[in-house]
């Protein structure tokens, strides 16, 4: 490979099925994670919960989370190339403090499901309308430049945020774990038909894969752990974090993955 063509390669990986499939893992894998720390470590759902907000699992696990995330986001903008490893660990801890900072906004601030999801869906709005004005592009194939890191993971925070708040919105419904992941699963095969069947803008459709997977494996990965009065499984949460997290490091070991190709002329 020549250093000119090195030096168009994004720091993201190029999407493909192995792609979505550590993605799917890896959201189910940041709500069992994020209640892990929330609600089994610091108490957030027990009897000796505090009743302050400010004191709470769901903040405390935010500061926690979001604090690693700054520090991954920071060495994946320093990165001269992709890295796998470096990559969906930057995607897991978004997707952890995806799962807290949507908790806290929707219980202990008290706005609910449908308040926290209107909120963060307008945040996303607003984050690829920004960065679309900003570098005319919201494409991958434009993250290989440190300006389009920090929209790019901006986005996917505030997307994976929106995810699980709108999967357990729709979870706690009639429909329930198992209902809620046949309705977000069959949207995402829906998308996968029209990237293929359609015209409609590819980049369009990666983005509204990308928050979809989200909901997906919160309502997984709350079927795997919530309570069977609810409809759960009632497994260890910590247990099944480290059951997905070994899947996911076997995967990114086994799936060749190489960075997405840099397309400058591509807009959205």
């Amino acid at each position: 490979m020549t250093e000119d063509l090195k030096a168009v390669l994004t720091k993201v990986p190029a999407v493909t099925l192995g792609f979505w499939i550590i993605k799917i893992l890896a959201t189910t894998f940041g709500e069992t994670a994020g209640d892990t720390v929330s609600m089994s470590w610091l108490g957030e759902t027990t009897s000796a919960a505090p009743t302050s907000f400010w004191q709470g699992g769901y903040l405390i696990g935010t500061a926690v989370f979001a604090c690693l995330l700054a520090v991954l986001v920071f060495v994946q903008i320093r990165a001269k190339h992709f890295n796998p490893w470096l990559y969906w660990a930057t995607i897991i801890a978004s997707t952890t403090a995806g799962t807290t900072m949507a908790d806290f906004a929707t219980r202990s601030l008290g706005i609910g499901y449908p308040g926290g999801s209107v909120l963060l869906l307008s945040a996303v709005l607003l984050s690829l309308f920004v960065w679309h004005r900003a570098l005319g592009t919201i494409s991958v194939s434009s993250v290989h430049e440190p300006k389009a890191e920090l929209y790019y993971w901006l986005t996917i925070t505030f997307s994976q945020t929106l995810g699980t708040a709108l999967g357990d919105w729709i979870a706690d419904g009639p429909l329930g774990y198992l209902g809620s992941a046949v309705i977000f699963g069959s949207l995402l095969a829906l998308i996968a038909l029209a990237y293929w069947r359609t015209r409609i803008s590819h980049v369009a459709l990666f983005w509204a894969a990308f928050i979809l997977t989200r909901p997906l494996g919160a309502v997984v990965g709350d079927f795997l752990d919530k309570p069977m009065s609810k409809g759960g499984l009632e497994l260890s949460r910590v247990g099944a974090s480290l059951v997905l997290g070994l899947a996911i490091g076997g995967l990114i070991l086994m799936v060749r993955q190489r960075a997405a190709p840099s397309a400058k002329d591509q807009t959205a």
